[in-house]
């Protein structure tokens, strides 16, 4: 969602707004405690006006877009400040606020599960190429998180059934209350393990966005400090899980299916030798921003 930027008129006498505006936001109109933060958020963030306007929407219990259009004269809630000191502790604006949209959904998340990234929404366009309206009868999805990837894919074809794998108790627990809130937990199921282990049966369509960071990558204070190390880093390489994915792929995947799989945007070839290898066909699918990002397998 674009940042929108709302420009304060001069008040009646001509004076600023919003004079000598307080850190903390003290008897502050909305607005200029919205200015204020945006210029001390810019130190930790590249949207800093939009990740003012997120926080100062969940301080107040409210959307965004209503915020803009009628909040911005109100005063600045008390609630506000605490949530500006933790997003500059680079706390991510996800875990603060507790939700992240993705594809068609709203998520909830938080410590212990994988932000959603529009990155990811390339898997799910390669699968509605692929099947179109019709839809997959049944999804895997490896490594589900909080059920970003599954439950977008249940959202979309209604018919659809699906399994999501994760082998961290705190991704059960986001699972399960996305599932319910969604009105999907009657086709969704999950099952604590680890990657492909103890699975049996052929699935239409399989999702998977493994980790794949190098141990060694610098990564912003955002991921490093906040995210699940467990569902970034892949060893020296980053390709420690696709080695282990690799050969376990074909026997999952229904003949006439397809396996959408996560990239760095580095990893296309060296990634897709390792399916090629297991007898897979690879074609490759760039996101929004011209990167390769997706792998789709098939027999």
């Amino acid at each position: 969602m674009g940042e929108v930027c709302v420009t304060i008129p001069p008040s009646a006498d001509g004076d600023s707004p919003h004079p000598n505006p307080s850190p903390e936001g003290e008897g502050l109109s909305i607005a200029a405690a919205l200015a204020a933060a945006a210029v001390r958020l810019a130190s930790v963030s590249d949207t800093p006006r939009l990740d003012a306007e997120l926080l100062m929407a969940h301080a107040l219990g409210t959307e965004r877009e209503a915020l803009l259009l009628s909040r911005l004269g109100d005063p600045a809630p008390g609630a506000f400040e605490p949530l500006v000191q933790r997003r500059l502790a680079h706390e991510p604006i996800a875990y603060i606020v507790g939700r992240r949209g993705f594809w068609t959904i709203e998520l909830e998340v938080g410590p212990g599960v994988l932000v959603p990234r529009p990155d990811s929404e390339t898997l799910i366009d390669a699968a509605v190429a692929h099947f179109g309206k019709s839809g997959p009868s049944t999804v895997l999805d490896l490594g589900t998180g909080p059920g970003t990837l599954l439950l977008a894919a249940l959202a979309e074809w209604a018919e659809a059934r699906g399994l999501g794998v994760d082998s961290s108790t705190a991704a059960q627990r986001y699972f399960e209350r996305n599932a319910a809130a969604l009105g999907l937990a009657a086709r969704a199921r999950f099952a604590l393990g680890d990657w492909t282990d103890s699975l049996s049966g052929a699935f239409d369509l399989i999702l998977c966005n493994p980790p794949y960071v190098e141990t060694d990558a610098e990564l912003s204070p955002d991921v490093r400090d906040w995210e699940p190390a467990e569902a970034l880093f892949a060893g020296g390489d980053g390709l420690d899980d696709y080695r282990r994915l690799a050969p376990r792929m074909a026997p999952l995947l229904a003949p006439e299916g397809i396996a959408c799989v996560e990239i760095g945007h580095a990893q296309a070839a060296s990634a897709g030798a390792l399916f090629a290898a297991q007898g897979l066909a690879v074609s490759l699918r760039k996101d929004l921003a011209g990167r390769d990002r997706c792998l789709v397998l098939r027999h």
